[in-house]
């Protein structure tokens, strides 16, 4: 760290200025008054220069010292990231507990990952070894799911001169020497430190062309996000972001899971750690924070902190993606980060755009979501970093700048609605307002791993949804009756989509998770049943003598009833439904 010194001379909150030289360099990270607050430079005009500190400023007075790392801001990374909780700019929770109590004290600037931890290192590398950019030279079991994997980092190439055996070591520990073609020798360590503003290199951007299961059908089926893609669900208060980010952790096929809980509430938070400790991953059956890093800056935190933490969840799921893992980022929410962003823009004197945000808000939006992607690693596995972000418009209102520049750069809107999650249909995505771009890219995967006719299938239940749509407005001006028969079965059978299929119970322990092949199933039944009954209606046959037989109310059962693990008895439902056709047709013969 530089002993060089500056002098605050004034403070607006959570931003203050300095004087005293012109030794500070834009994004450095300082250190700030006589308890050393965490800053990061902003601004830098001549002899006065901008800090945003991290940290609650009460108490600060002009002249106390400002003193600079001479480093951008960074975030420690290694084993022991991993079934933790960390605030917006990477420091411990539970650590800082342990030293301050319930509330995060002043100063307490600690290191991301316990530096005594003693580790079972296995090296990958012997002395004299050539290794370049994404050479694996050590690794070691990080939790019961994930092995962690210390690569070469970009840049560095040359000879490995000194290397130690297997054995047990913290992340301050040299493990091997690298000695480049300089003859610079480079320690290789457990550990790096890693700017979080700067992406992380990788060999090559791959194209998007399989699905992130999630097994939530209203998703997976209609609204797919691509591996390596962007999401975006926007809703208002209370119509269930939080709860269908939730379940998007808990299931989806993601090697790791890093959630974001960006200026949300305390409780919320709560909740997330409370519940997220005694799951079990569906897959593994051990515990799913095994395999999940918690961020959190709630919304009594620091807000300059807030806006950071987007930065440091993404830096480390870019860096278990650059191991080979498929990594999901949930960020909850996003507006609230906007809202940082919004306040200290203000405090920094700069000219507002739309509702008061700065105008360089589409910019940073693009610059977090354009860090998704499916990739090829510098050490050629595949891998990726999918972004799932929540957006809280005011009052629902989509036209807001947030939720419309966020559209910008996600391929995936799960728009939630209030009147579905208040009817108690969840997932609340209402099916006319969202859309995916995915679908032609994913169909080669659908063809291949599901079925040749499932996005045939998925196209025919959505007309069914839009064509319902259009006539309810005018069932809500003449009433049902009038409706012609091929209208009736059209509104019929798209209720049977939205309570039978579209409508998820997360409580439930067959429903709460529903994979590919059920899915289809279930289409495959619902489209049997309206083909069948179209016939009937062609044939002039009343769609009310098909009702009377009791298939509609039994195929509202089946997401109940058939287990993931006995698709057997789709034949069963197939049968009911033929036999309920038979029955009508015999009955007007």
């Amino acid at each position: 760290m530089s002993d060089t010194k500056y002098a605050i001379r004034g403070i607006n909150g959570p931003v203050i200025t300095v004087v005293g030289g012109r030794g500070l360099g834009l994004m450095d990270m300082v250190h700030v008054g006589e308890e050393a607050l965490i800053g990061e430079v902003v601004g830098v005009k001549g002899d006065m220069t901008t800090v945003q500190v991290y940290e609650e400023t009460t108490g600060l007075a002009p002249g106390q010292p400002v003193t600079t790392t001479g480093a951008p801001m960074a975030a420690l990374l290694g084993p022991g990231l991993l079934s933790q909780i960390f605030d917006g700019i990477a420091r411990p929770l539970t650590e800082i507990e342990a030293h301050s109590g319930a509330f995060i004290g002043r100063g307490l600037n600690l290191p991301s990952i316990n530096t005594e931890t003693l580790w079972t290192v296995t090296i990958a590398v012997k002395q004299g070894d050539k290794v370049q950019p994404g050479t694996l030279y050590a690794s070691c079991p990080e939790t019961t799911l994930i092995t962690h994997r210390c690569l070469i980092p970009a840049g560095l190439r040359g000879t490995i001169t000194k290397v130690l055996p297997d054995g047990e070591y913290n992340i301050t520990q040299c493990l091997a020497e690298l000695t480049d073609e300089d003859g610079t020798v480079h320690a290789l360590k457990l550990s790096q430190n890693w700017p979080i503003r700067t992406p992380r290199p990788f060999d090559e951007r791959l194209p998007i062309e399989r699905p992130l299961i999630t097994g939530q059908r209203v998703i997976d089926t209609f609204f797919p996000v691509g591996k390596g893609g962007a999401a975006a669900i926007p809703g208002p208060f209370g119509a269930g972001k939080t709860m269908t980010q939730h379940q998007l952790a808990k299931w989806s096929d993601a090697d790791i899971i890093v959630y974001l809980g960006c200026g949300e509430r305390g409780n919320e938070m709560t909740e997330v750690l409370e519940e997220f400790t005694k799951l079990l991953d569906p897959k593994s059956h051990q515990p799913l924070m095994n395999r999940t890093i918690l961020i959190a800056n709630t919304s009594n935190m620091p807000v300059a902190a807030r806006e950071a933490s987007v930065y440091t969840g993404m830096t480390m799921a870019e860096y278990y993606r650059d191991m080979g893992y498929h990594v999901a980022l949930m960020a909850d929410s996003t507006s609230r980060w906007a809202e940082a962003l919004r306040e200290i823009s203000g405090r920094l004197e700069e000219m507002p755009a739309e509702e008061g945000f700065p105008a360089y808000l589409a910019s940073r939006l693009a610059e977090f979501y354009e860090r998704a992607g499916y990739i090829r690693t510098l050490e050629g596995k595949e891998a990726s970093v999918t972004v799932i972000g929540a957006v809280s418009p005011q009052g629902g209102d989509f036209s807001e700048p947030v939720t419309q520049n966020t559209k910008r750069y996600v391929r995936t809107f799960w728009g939630l609605d209030r009147a579905l999650a208040y009817a108690r249909h969840f997932p609340s995505i209402n099916w006319l307002t969202s859309y995916s771009e995915y679908i032609g890219d994913l169909k080669p995967w659908y063809d291949k791993n599901v079925s040749p006719f499932f996005v045939v299938y998925r196209q025919r239940l959505f007309t069914l949804l839009q064509e319902e749509a259009k006539l309810m407005e005018i069932v809500k001006l003449i009433g049902a009756d009038i409706l012609p028969e091929d209208q009736k079965l059209i509104i019929e059978v798209a209720k049977l989509v939205r309570v039978s299929f579209l409508q998820q119970n997360a409580y439930n322990d067959i429903d709460t998770f529903v994979p590919m092949e059920k899915q289809f199933k279930m289409m495959e039944l619902i489209l049997a049943l309206y083909d069948g009954a179209k016939e009937l209606v062609e044939k002039s046959i009343p769609l009310s003598q098909l009702i009377e037989t009791g298939i509609f109310e039994q195929l509202n059962k089946l997401k109940y009833e058939i287990t993931n693990d006995d698709l057997g008895k789709f034949s069963d439902y197939r049968a009911q439904v033929d036999s309920a056709l038979r029955q009508v047709i015999q009955a007007n013969s």
